[in-house]
């Protein structure tokens, strides 16, 4: 047996969503390596301003708007891939992915470490999706909320319960007994104080002012559904773990069919770990800002390690190898 062809098989990339990013990230990385430097320099063309200076030097604020968050946290992390392709080769440090996932937004990112949008198009289309989210968000106004501690059945009642006040459903399964909900302002405080009598460990109001994956942003589907209508897909080259779903999909119907109802629907990230595991998958290897996924990963599943290549990382590695072509003379 191929020793190597064989470790190859068992990794999956991953990649971060909104709520990754963070002043600073991407400078590293922008810094070390060229291939990231033409990407940054894309989406700064592509976008008509300066994303990169508004990744490297905020402000915060300015950044965690959802408009400018989405495409920045793709940017990000299709640099550190690019950035580590260019310098080992076609996932050479990585070894070929037997599978791609992304958390939310980070859904876009798997689609183009996938081949089934070019960079460009995905830019586009998360800068619109971001608009679309934001939108919606001032149209029907909502929240999201974590919740830490309760298990599945539990979590259901105190939702049913909640939506006598309004919308709220769940946003996010993130891993067991971690999930964020998502609806109306009254349907979401309700939610959170019937969470915390129920025994909760953790509720927590998130700093977002849209309520992702739930009803509430239907219009925002309606409108994103039609123009992802203009773009052009591609089969994916790996097979992509959908959020939606948690199944591994390979044609492009069926990736249609899962990013029309993305923004209604519930991410189900822990189901989605647990169907890579049933591939084979040991490694999971997540490549972008900070390290959120990877966290999330350690509590779902044992039976795969985790490996966060954060955009600092990716400079780092970047840098040490260029130091040590040059130590050797090559």
């Amino acid at each position: 047996m191929n020793t190597f062809n064989d470790m190859k098989k068992r990794i999956a990339l991953v990649f971060p969503g909104q709520g990754s990013q963070y002043v600073g990230m991407g400078k590293e990385l922008y810094e070390a390596s060229p291939a990231a430097r033409r990407i940054f320099d894309q989406a700064d063309q592509v976008l008509g301003f300066e994303l990169s200076k508004l990744c490297f030097e905020g402000p915060q604020e300015e950044l965690d708007d959802t408009v400018n968050a989405q495409p920045a946290i793709l940017t990000v992390s299709i640099a550190c891939l690019e950035a580590l392709k260019e310098r080992f080769g076609p996932f050479g440090y990585l070894g070929a992915p037997s599978l791609v996932a992304g958390h939310s937004l980070g859904e876009f990112t798997a689609l183009v470490a996938a081949g089934v949008l070019d960079f460009e198009d995905a830019l586009k289309l998360v800068r619109e999706r971001g608009r679309l989210m934001k939108e919606s968000g001032e149209q029907r106004p909502g929240g999201m909320a974590a919740v830490v501690g309760l298990d599945d059945k539990t979590l259901e009642e105190v939702v049913q319960e909640a939506q006598a006040e309004g919308v709220v459903s769940v946003a996010n399964a993130n891993s067991p007994g971690q999930t964020v909900l998502s609806g109306e302002h009254r349907a979401l405080q309700r939610a959170m104080e019937l969470a915390k009598a129920r025994g909760a460990k953790l509720v927590q109001r998130l700093q977002v002012s849209i309520a992702a994956h739930s009803p509430l942003m239907q219009s925002a589907s309606a409108r994103f559904d039609e123009l992802l209508d203009r773009f052009q897909l591609r089969p994916p080259e790996v097979p992509l773990i959908a959020n939606i779903s948690g199944r591994a999909l390979t044609t492009v119907e069926e990736l249609r069919q899962e990013l029309s109802q993305q923004l209604t629907r519930p991410v189900q990230w822990t189901r989605s770990v647990q169907e890579m595991v049933s591939h084979g998958v040991d490694t999971i290897v997540e490549v972008g800002p900070r390290q959120v996924l990877s966290g999330l990963i350690k509590r779902i599943t044992p039976h795969a390690r985790p490996v966060p290549l954060t955009d600092t990382e990716v400079a780092r590695l970047v840098a040490q190898t260029a130091g040590e072509e040059e130590g050797s003379g090559i």
